[in-house]
C-alpha cells in the first residue's frame, strides 16, 4: 500500500528550491519589497540568502509562507483559466452550430 500524503505543502522541497523558485518568479527586488529582508536587499544572491534563512527561523517562515501563498494563487489562476477556456470552447461550438443551422435554413 502507498503511504498517505502528508498535509505539509512544503514536503519534499528544499529551502534552496524554494528560494530559487521565488527569485526566478519575482526577482530579488520584489522579494525585498514584499518581505523586507536584508538578505534580499544588500548584495543579494541565492547562496547568501540561504545562509541567512538557515540561521533565522522567523525569516525562513516568512519565505515559506510567501512560497505557499504564491503557489495557491497560481493553482487558483490555473483553475480559473481552464474554466474560462472551456467556456470559450463551448461558446465557439454554440456559435458554429447556430451559424450552421442558419446556413441550412437559408438553402
Amino acid at each position: 500500500m502507498s503511504e498517505p500524503r502528508p498535509n505539509d505543502p512544503l514536503h519534499g522541497l528544499t529551502l534552496k528550491a524554494i528560494v530559487e523558485d521565488l527569485v526566478e518568479r519575482h526577482g530579488f527586488t520584489e522579494l525585498a519589497a514584499r518581505l523586507n529582508l536584508t538578505c534580499f536587499k544588500n548584495n543579494p544572491s541565492v547562496s547568501s540568502s540561504l545562509k541567512f534563512l538557515r540561521m533565522t527561523d522567523w525569516a525562513r517562515t516568512k519565505v515559506e509562507r510567501l512560497y505557499i501563498e504564491d503557489h495557491r494563487v497560481m493553482e487558483r489562476n490555473a483553475k480559473r483559466n481552464r474554466r474560462r477556456k472551456a467556456q470559450r470552447v463551448f461558446r465557439a461550438e454554440q456559435e458554429a452550430a447556430a451559424k450552421k443551422t442558419g446556413e441550412d435554413e437559408a438553402s
